[in-house]
């Protein structure tokens, strides 16, 4: 694969209409065949009639069903494509009819990308053969209408945010909003001594926010409404912990008593969660996925908080079994958000809507600070909260290592919060009473978006994004216009938003990118295997191009990603297993491009020079008077090998990309296709900048560079002057070392505490752009487990992609 095979850009497709469609069917085995399909189709009267779209083994578009006229359909439909995709030859375009269980081909054309990628707009009539493109099919064909622009023909690629009028990403269901406040917050916490000396334009030190005592007292503090949206909310946690800034009234409060209380009060209470069908109350009151759902609806059932249980699938249209798997079922609602009002002042009857968005559920295991300890605080900070899912049979009379939690989070005032809002609303309607629901827009004394006065210096644009479709909302049109941002997909109307906020905020990135997320695969099209998984999404091979073409342009460019060590669970299980495995596709892919452009370009820079990958862990030597546990763990097993090694990984639940210190998309959304494919999880993100700093020849300097420094500081202990020109060889280099000497210390013979939480992760990455596992690590420490993973041959890929 040559870094040149390459479609890049941006497909304006219209699929306007098929002619002789049927003509082909003749004699009596097709009479008889065509008299079934009139039987079977769903209106048993007509064709259901669609079309698709493919480059190679990517599906990237598909219309609505026509029923009428099946010899002549018309569509007219028109679709906005990014294409990021290597040795491709030919766009496909099918036509098939829908049927109970499955499709039929009718027809297809295939054209040439070359004819495509000269730019010009292609309009005609192309002919039909059958499925294996082995028979053409007698007067058939389709008219569509196609336009290709490569992404260098985009006046925005490169250029970062640019202006201040920046409109946001076009097609949106959520358009940008103006004059909003944003707070960044980095884990639930932040302890007394995280301090760092960050300096921001003016002069000002950035100051890190701390989430959960915040959202304790803007809970606490609300008059009229309080909205939540969680993958879980469990009752029994509290959010405020730390005795050194403890909140009067808070010590040893749950979010359960604290949401009564208000509903007591008042307060409209809603909470909207995802119901996880293994949560059975007599066999397994957690789930299998351990949110605690049926244990939430039960604690509020009796009081005057609302509280609705919503599967992912209410409609049932998704659902389908794969391998005895219900495949809808185990898709879910990942959005977690809080909406409420609050005062303006303290003495002010009037309020303003105010929401938070990001990765960090109401939930047991999400509490942490910076110093993400393994054994201590176990018996009082973590005494009702000691979660470790990676071990069988982790509790805490077996004792440590936890496992410590790094998340990201944000709050939204201004005209912003109201579409996060908007969204609870639309999904409450859908899966909950409507009734119950404020008629927010004429509350007495609440700030409605146009009389808003956040503006100034300081001030935000943000945009909403979403993964959702027409089953977990009302309000979708059925037939999508052009600007909604929507599309059709198996007759469902479908938001992908998220994606395309990465996708935009990559193109125009100009110095580097900063990623943390919970999962890495992606762009699978373009991987050298298992291009069929269907993880298709565009954001991988995104960042691999953008990086190619900086080295065509003998420009700097930097990507850092942080992942966790493994996705959670037991690292030798068949779904980690090949979650790893699937994440190894990624990273192979975007190397190999990464390692051709070199040798295209004869340069001696490494790929690791671009392009980097780490983990976070933590390793600690026992303090005076830490707890010990009464029983220890069986003795061999991954648990005792932690314990006894005193170390385990930090996991990274956070989803959050940095673009140049000027742009942040923070949010619910994995990087994974279940994330951003909008048919999958449900997902929410916002994007925002700062107007008055973005990089215009000089360096973003702005809230948004004060929370990228901020991590770097948490995860390496250190604040380097490098880290003020993140694109540049010296600091990709600095980073690297740092993370080496601390992987050294996790894994060395002698139990230390280590120099650094951010690690290597465990692969070796030659200068050619090959990926191999680390030396002597082809297993995770302290366990069995591949760093590689393996394919499953039990879990279809549409789960664990």
């Amino acid at each position: 694969m040559m870094a040149t095979d390459v479609v890049h850009g941006t497909l304006n497709a219209t699929v306007i209409q098929s002619r002789s469609l049927i003509s082909r069917l003749h004699g009596f085995f097709a009479k008889v065949f065509v008299k079934m399909l009139r039987i079977f189709a769903i209106d048993r009267g007509h064709y259901q009639l669609y079309t698709t779209i493919d480059f190679g083994l990517a599906r990237v578009a598909r219309t609505g069903v026509v029923s009428l006229n099946p010899r002549n359909p018309v569509w007219n439909e028109s679709f906005r494509i990014y294409c990021a995709y290597t040795n491709c030859e030919y766009v496909v375009v099918s036509v098939k009819n829908q049927l109970p269980v499955s499709a039929q081909v009718m027809g297809r054309a295939r054209i040439p990308v070359s004819q495509i990628l000269r730019g010009k707009v292609i309009e005609d009539w192309y002919d039909l053969y059958n499925e294996n493109f082995s028979e053409k099919l007698k007067s058939a064909q389709i008219r569509v209408r196609l336009h290709f622009s490569h992404v260098t023909e985009d006046p925005h690629w490169g250029t970062g945010i640019r202006d201040k009028d920046f409109p946001g990403v076009q097609d949106a269901y959520f358009k940008q909003r103006k004059d909003c406040r944003v707070t960044l917050y980095q884990n639930s916490h932040l302890s007394e001594q995280f301090r760092p000396k960050i300096e921001l334009d003016g002069g000002g030190l950035y100051s890190p926010p701390r989430l959960w005592e915040e959202m304790y007292e803007y809970i606490n503090g609300a008059r009229k409404f309080i909205y939540i949206t969680g993958w879980s909310v469990y009752t029994e946690i509290t959010l405020v912990r730390d005795r050194e800034r403890m909140i009067k009234g808070a010590q040893g409060v749950t979010i359960g008593e604290l949401l009564k209380k208000k509903a007591e009060q008042g307060v409209t209470v809603l909470v909207l969660i995802w119901e996880d069908r293994t949560a059975v109350r007599i066999l397994n009151k957690e789930g299998l996925m351990k949110t605690h759902c049926d244990e939430t609806f039960e604690y509020f059932k009796d009081s005057k908080v609302h509280c609705a249980l919503c599967p992912r699938n209410p409609d049932k249209r998704s659902l389908s079994l794969i391998q005895g798997v219900e495949v809808g079922a185990q898709f879910t609602h990942h959005q977690k958000t809080v909406s409420l009002d609050s005062a303006v002042a303290d003495d002010s009857k009037t309020c303003r809507v105010v929401s938070f968005v990001g990765g960090i559920d109401l939930c047991d295991g999400r509490y942490d600070t910076e110093t993400h300890t393994l054994f201590g605080d176990l018996y009082s900070v973590f005494k009702d909260d000691f979660v470790q899912n990676n071990f069988e049979g982790a509790d805490l009379r077996h004792g440590g290592p936890r496992e410590p939690w790094h998340d990201a989070h944000s709050k939204i005032q201004g005209p912003a919060a109201w579409d996060v809002i908007k969204n609870f609303t639309e999904r409450w309607t859908k899966q909950a009473d409507p009734s119950l629901l404020l008629d927010l827009e004429h509350l007495p004394n609440l700030i409605l978006p146009e009389q808003e006065d956040l503006g100034g210096p300081e001030s935000w644009n943000v945009q909403i994004f979403r993964s959702i479709d027409d089953g977990s909302v009302v309000g979708f049109p059925q037939d999508p216009s052009p600007g909604l941002g929507l599309v059709t997909i198996k007759d469902q109307v479908v938001d992908k938003s998220i994606h395309s906020a990465y996708v935009e905020a990559i193109r125009r990135a100009k110095n580097f990118i900063f990623i943390e997320n919970q999962y890495f695969l992606g762009s699978s099209a373009s991987w050298a295997k298992d291009q069929d998984c269907g993880c298709l999404h565009l954001v991988p091979i995104e960042l691999a191009l953008k990086i190619v073409s900086k080295i065509r342009a003998k420009e700097r460019f930097a990507v850092y990603v942080v992942t966790p060590m493994w996705p959670e669970g037991f690292p030798d299980g068949d779904t980690v297993q090949a979650i790893l495995h699937w994440h190894r596709n990624t990273v192979e892919m975007m190397y190999k491009l990464i390692g051709e452009a070199l040798k295209e370009q004869k340069s001696k820079a490494h790929p690791t020079d671009y392009l980097n990958f780490f983990c976070l862990g933590n390793r600690e030597t026992m303090k005076p008077g830490e707890y010990v546990a009464p029983e220890a763990p069986e003795q061999g097993s991954n648990y005792w090998n932690a314990q006894t090694n005193r170390r385990f990984m930090i996991y990274v639940h956070a989803k959050l990309m940095i673009v140049d210190d000027e742009y942040l998309v923070v949010g619910s959304a994995n990087l994974n296709q279940r994330s951003m494919d909008g048919a999958r999880d449900t997902e929410i993100a916002q994007g925002c900048y700062q107007p008055q700093h973005i990089n215009n020849g000089g360096r973003a300097r702005g809230e948004i560079h004060g929370y990228r420094m901020s991590l770097w500081y948490e995860h390496t202990r250190v604040l380097k002057p490098e880290y003020l020109k993140p694109e540049s060889v010296k600091c990709v280099r600095t980073v690297r070392e740092i993370a080496k000497k601390a992987w050294d210390a996790f894994v060395g013979k002698t139990i230390v505490d280590i120099p650094a939480h951010l690690l290597t992760y465990p692969v070796q990455v030659h200068n050619d752009g090959s990926v191999t596992d680390l030396n002597d690590y082809k297993l995770f420490p302290d366990s069995q487990a591949p760093i590689a993973g393996k394919k499953s041959d039990v879990i279809p890929p549409i789960l664990t992609t």
